[in-house]
């Protein structure tokens, strides 16, 4: 099973967590911000990538209660009609989907009464919802959170259980 990131960082040279979860990986990481720091997003080259994988890993920090600016574009450009959705789309049927997710709050802020007011889950449901939309399975998403007082151990043991869980087939 091929599995591909797709990083969606707008400063990885300032960020500690994302950085750590993709440093010591085999997997292919496509930076896509480095990728089109102009914005202009090749979208052949990018449903190419995407029809070479059997595992699409959309990683990213959740900035405003989700995902960065360029993410939603690449989505709105990639995966277009005809091609992932729609009568003839069927790219990406049965294709595996996983959110793997930095916050930098605590997880118990979101919750139903907590600061956040609802769950991380309730906050990736338009994702979730757009790889059912375009017939991908969705995997459980990889989460990290507390990312601003997180000590180096726990990400370094974050990092490990990311590389695990990308290197299993049954997950």
């Amino acid at each position: 099973m091929k599995t591909t990131i797709f990083l969606f960082h707008p400063n990885l040279k300032e960020s500690r967590a994302n950085a750590a979860l993709i440093k010591d990986t085999d997997i292919e990481v496509r930076d896509i911000y480095t990728l089109y720091p102009d914005g202009n997003i090749d979208v052949k080259a990018e449903q190419n990538a995407l029809t070479k994988t059997d595992r699409i890993v959309w990683q990213f920090p959740m900035y405003w209660f989700s995902g960065p600016s360029l993410l939603k574009k690449w989505q709105d450009l990639v995966l277009e009609h005809g091609w992932a959705y729609g009568h003839e789309g069927h790219a990406l049927d049965g294709k595996e989907l996983m959110l793997a997710v930095t916050v930098g709050a605590s997880e118990e802020e979101y919750r139903v009464g907590g600061k956040q007011g609802h769950t991380i889950n309730e906050y990736l449901f338009p994702m979730t919802r757009t790889a059912k939309y375009t017939r991908m399975k969705v995997l459980k998403p990889f989460i990290v959170d507390g990312v601003f007082r997180i000590s180096d151990s726990e990400l370094m043991s974050e990092a490990q259980r990311y590389y695990q869980i990308l290197n299993d087939p049954n997950y």
